[in-house]
């Protein structure tokens, strides 16, 4: 039997025929040089957004397609299984960034912003994580005061995805001595012409190198008042828990697809790779773990499709998006692995597309989360 995702419909293949022919030939070919430059080129940004793939759930009103979740379901998909490099990248932009201002912001902003998002001019990105501060978003250091008639920013963040391009960066920051979550604000800042904003150095990570990941630094940034998500100080905890699900569970989304890729890949190679006389496939070893981690995908799948039909639905809670997020990160570390192993020493070469699914699926534990913090909120609620 053949399964099909519950959210799939025939106006979403429509959509991804064309999509996935154009990843193949006018992204896909650019990747290794997007890895070797640490970097991915901001025509492929623009190329995206011609696609209507950059804020696919986004209202038309604002340059979207006005679709379900479903359609950033597809598209981190097909970003996953055609050109991994741009899947994280793409994810925080549309999947994170948008929907903060799709969700929190007023009218001005989401017509000043959105549509330009949505057509790939601005690549949005989202500052939480600072140098002394991972998970615990309570305890951020940076400051947003006010001072005049303005915002002053001050301080710094690190682990930024899209640092290095981004030109709307929306900044969790305190902007009062209240104590805990009821000082954090979202502020956003617009990098162009923004004096006291400074890029630090393109980190250079194990993995995901294609994926801009900088340091941020803030020193008496101005942004304008009405930059403030929310209109209302001490409200972005809040927001930042509100939109949790939809981000751990597109990380769950990007962890069934990469799942899947490695077991395709590793079926053909051990089908292709002889051993003793015979191709590795048909040795019982290969064929039982491969077994298992075929079985695994699809149990992953089934939970995640589940998962996006609640979404869809605005049923998706905070607990079972940490689930998803925690097994199906879990697990794509686990298959990748295993299908590293049935390719021998070629699985640990860099021209080996399984040797780079094996370093770039480690962060999938610690992004958005650690997996640590996941069983936490799980835990909270037995």
């Amino acid at each position: 039997m053949i399964y099909r995702s519950p959210w799939m419909t025939e106006e979403l293949d429509s959509f991804r025929d064309p999509f996935r022919r154009f990843l193949a030939k006018d992204l896909a070919p650019h990747a290794e040089r997007w890895r070797r430059d640490k970097i991915t080129d901001r025509s492929a940004w623009r190329a995206l957004g011609d696609m209507g793939a950059l804020l696919a759930s986004v209202p038309e009103a604002y340059g979207g397609l006005g679709a379900s979740f479903a359609y950033d379901a597809a598209v981190t998909e097909d970003l996953e299984t055609i050109v991994p490099e741009i899947a994280g990248p793409v994810g925080v932009h549309s999947t994170i960034v948008a929907h903060y201002i799709l969700s929190y912001g007023t009218e001005a902003q989401k017509q000043r912003w959105l549509p330009k998002m949505a057509r790939g001019e601005f690549i949005g990105a989202v500052a939480m994580t600072e140098p002394g501060t991972g998970s615990d978003l309570q305890a951020v250091r940076t400051t947003a005061r006010k001072r005049g008639n303005s915002y002053v920013l001050n301080g710094s963040k690190t682990f930024i995805t899209n640092g290095q391009l981004a030109d709307l960066i929306v900044v969790v920051a305190r902007t009062s001595d209240e104590p805990g979550s009821r000082g954090v604000s979202l502020v956003v800042l617009e990098a162009e012409g923004n004096d006291g904003f400074r890029r630090g150095r393109n980190l250079d990570k194990i993995g995901m190198n294609a994926s801009d990941t900088s340091e941020l630094f803030f020193d008496d940034a101005v942004v304008p008042p009405e930059n403030l998500l929310g209109e209302v100080e001490g409200q972005g905890f809040a927001q930042l828990m509100q939109q949790l699900p939809r981000e751990r569970l597109s990380l769950a989304v990007g962890a069934v697809a990469a799942m899947e890729k490695a077991i395709r890949l590793t079926v053909d190679y051990t089908r292709e790779r002889k051993a003793f006389g015979k191709p590795v496939i048909e040795f019982q070893n290969s064929a039982f773990k491969l077994a298992e981690r075929k079985t695994e995908a699809m149990i992953a799948r089934v939970f995640v499709d589940w998962c996006v039909m609640q979404l869809i639905a605005g049923e998706l809670d905070t607990v079972t998006a940490s689930m998803a997020k925690w097994w199906c990160s879990e697990k794509q570390n686990e298959t990748v692995d295993e299908c590293l192993q049935l390719h021998g020493g070629y699985g640990y070469m860099q021209e080996f597309p399984i040797g780079r699914m094996f370093v770039d699926a480690r962060i999938q534990k610690i992004y958005g989360g650690t997996n640590e913090i996941m069983k936490v909120l799980i835990a909270r609620s037995l």
